[in-house]
């Protein structure tokens, strides 16, 4: 089959790629629609620490059933589904209490199993989801990253009426803005860059730019208080540290941004106690794509708008583009 393959940091080509077969439990799926993650780049440039070359990337998957293995049922040739990435050994303490997303032997659909960056995917059929009626599968390819705002949401237990506080105007935390208004938040978003605010007022937070009068500014709208809920999507360990100052007394803290393994953040011992607060960390999701794929479906969710779309046998260019200029699109994604 056709596939787009990295053989190396920076190398990335369109090539040949042995055809995959369903095994007993899975399905072969005929890729539609894959989108570009920040953990796709990372693979690119070589940065992720757990990238073997070479390698089929792309986990954001969407596309139609192209055939069933044995004993995988419910799902038809023609179906149209998504794929959800993150595969855990259903062993371990975290899948024994129903935390797989933490598996301590995960495997993961893209980085450490060919992914959807070509014509024909496979994953098992517990892992496969259907999209609902009249949801396009470009759009559809978003459920995992929305699924990510769902788990965060969730860790965070963000109710209607909260003060929410994002911070970070990424494609996560977009997705993440989305989820909490969904929820019937009250949603502040903070960002660097005005584009990523211009972005995220469309989506309808209110914002806040990320300087030195933060801080005061969040005091002034929560009467002094602080944020109830803080949900970090920046990867920035400064960032983090400062979650702590910027939620309030009795809230909830929610780290979602990756920093590289072994950096330190580190928080004021004392607020532990004064502060009583709760710190919860929030990787990728579990049993959240049913939740993701209604949201989207509903139009709740509104982010895949802003995406760009670029032909899969682009890619390589389309990598190469991006890393010159990680600004240049809001979020891409690969069709065919």
């Amino acid at each position: 089959m056709r596939a787009v393959i990295m053989d190396a940091p920076r190398e990335i080509r369109v090539g040949d790629w042995q055809r995959p077969q369903p095994g007993p439990g899975e399905v072969l799926v005929a890729v539609s629609a894959a989108g570009i993650c920040a953990g796709d780049m990372y693979f690119y440039l070589g940065k992720n620490p757990y990238a073997q070359y070479p390698q089929i990337c792309g986990h954001e998957i969407a596309g139609t059933v192209e055939q069933v293995g044995s004993n995988a049922e419910g799902l038809e040739p023609g179906t149209p589904v998504v794929v959800e990435p993150f595969l855990g050994c259903g062993t371990c303490y975290p899948c024994r209490i129903g935390k797989s997303n933490c598996c301590a032997n995960l495997q993961i659909i893209g980085v450490h199993k060919p992914g959807g960056y070509a014509e024909y995917v496979t994953a098992p059929a517990s892992h496969i989801h259907k999209v609902p009626e009249g949801l396009s599968l470009s759009f559809a390819s978003f459920a995992e990253p929305v699924a990510i705002g769902v788990q965060a949401c969730r860790r965070g237990e963000v109710a209607a009426g909260e003060y929410v506080l994002i911070l970070g105007c990424g494609p996560i935390g977009l997705a993440l803005i989305e989820v909490a208004k969904a929820r019937g938040a009250h949603v502040v978003a903070t960002d660097v860059l005005p584009a990523r605010l211009e972005m995220a007022a469309q989506l309808g937070a209110e914002v806040l730019r990320a300087d030195k009068d933060l801080l005061p500014n969040v005091l002034v709208q929560t009467n002094g208080e602080g944020a109830p809920v803080v949900i970090e999507a920046t990867g920035n360990p400064q960032v983090m540290e400062q979650t702590v100052e910027l939620v309030a007394a009795g809230g909830r803290i929610v780290i979602v941004g990756l920093v590289k393994q072994g950096t330190q953040v580190t928080f004021p011992g004392l607020d532990f106690t004064r502060k009583e607060m709760t710190v919860l960390g929030s990787r990728a999701s579990v049993n959240c794509f049913p939740e993701s794929l209604q949201l989207l479906a509903s139009g709740a969710i509104t982010y895949p708008r802003v995406a760009t779309e670029f032909s899969l046998w682009d890619a390589p260019q389309v990598f190469s583009d991006l890393a010159a200029n990680p600004s240049l699109i809001h979020k891409g994604v690969l069709v065919r």
